[in-house]
């Protein structure tokens, strides 16, 4: 039998547990009619506000250049537009901020992507960052004048090597000395741009960064013949961009541009033949291209992203070659950056 008390316990219960409730329903709508989903998803932001910003560090030849008209040009630059491309559907809404360090994506939200050659590494990532893809595989080495006969790292013995003093070049080089028991005639310079000057006149006979730095360094010499990158690596420089931890949309979106260039490239699938390879009966190509659509719906995005990507700036292959190929003033061979299938670590997951 149900007692009188019972009935109004039970009432008072249910009432409460209404009232939690409908709490949370309201909360819940009014986050999304607030604005809620929105500060939540930045390519939502990036449609609303019609262009991607991209922080970038304007000054290395081949990889991120502003022109006295405000043009920028370069590798970095290019992945920017890349992604620009996939979500508003043309590379040249962007826009560019110099960011010289990742606090800068910290301390202003309008930033979206960073691109300017950071090496993916665990301590970085635990800025609050996500690293993309690897889109440059770099690495600590050695630029010489050609009349200096060697070839490897460890015939620099005694030779007077310069590197920007206190950076993590000095460290790397140091230590790699160490353990390989060569003799190291160190010789500090303030940065990249001094020390390609240093090696011009002779004050040192090898200079020691990245290769990206090295060959940027090298373009810009008077005689850039003159010189030439030893083949050994003594570091490993996987360079990606980044996003924020919380724009895991955007990551996502980062991540297949990169993909979708890649296996393009793979595909033969470029800038010049698209509307050719559209039409081909080839169901990988066909996705890639949004012909088949589904694509396009996993990443929240219009199904011809990748189109949009490849006919705007081109699939891997072509943005290597116009930046940083052999036939710039980078001049650097594809090597790592190959695809898989030519000796190299690219390759990308099924766009599928």
């Amino acid at each position: 039998m149900i007692e009188c008390e019972d009935v109004v316990h039970s009432m008072s219960t249910f009432t409460i547990m209404w009232r939690s409730v409908s709490t949370l329903l309201l909360a819940a709508m009014l986050s999304a009619s607030c604005g809620g989903g929105v500060s939540g998803s930045r390519v939502s932001r990036i449609r609303q506000r019609g262009f991607l910003v991209c922080g970038v560090f304007p000054g290395i030849a081949g990889f991120a250049r502003v022109d006295g008209q405000g043009h920028y040009s370069g590798f970095d630059v290019d992945i920017c537009r890349a992604v620009a491309a996939a979500i508003v559907g043309s590379a040249e809404r962007i826009r560019y901020q110099p960011i010289a360090s990742i606090d800068l994506l910290q301390r202003s939200s309008d930033i979206d992507i960073v691109s300017r050659r950071l090496t993916w590494s665990l301590r970085r990532e635990g800025l609050h960052v996500l690293f993309g893809p690897v889109t440059f595989y770099d690495g600590q080495g050695f630029l010489v004048p050609e009349r200096l006969k060697v070839d490897r790292a460890a015939e620099l013995a005694g030779v007077p090597v310069c590197v920007a003093e206190g950076s993590e070049h000095d460290v790397t080089l140091t230590a790699y000395f160490l353990r390989h028991q060569i003799a190291l005639d160190k010789v500090r310079v303030v940065d990249g741009a001094a020390g390609g000057r240093a090696l011009a006149e002779g004050r040192c006979q090898a200079f020691s960064a990245d290769v990206s730095e090295l060959a940027s360094v090298r373009s810009e010499m008077e005689n850039p013949r003159g010189f030439r990158i030893l083949a050994d690596r003594i570091s490993r420089e996987p360079l990606a961009q980044l996003v924020r931890q919380e724009d895991v949309d955007l990551f996502n979106v980062l991540r297949w541009t990169v993909f979708a260039m890649i296996a393009a490239e793979e595909l033969g699938v470029t800038s010049a033949n698209i509307s050719e390879m559209a039409a081909r009966d080839d169901p990988e190509i066909a996705r890639l291209l949004g012909v088949s659509p589904g694509n396009g719906a996993a990443l929240g995005l219009d199904e011809a992203w990748a189109r949009h990507v490849i006919a705007d700036v081109g699939n891997y292959g072509e943005v290597f070659e116009r930046n940083l190929g052999m036939a710039t003033p980078i001049a650097l061979e594809r090597g790592l950056n190959a695809l898989w299938t030519r000796g190299g670590l690219l390759f990308a997951p099924p766009l599928k």
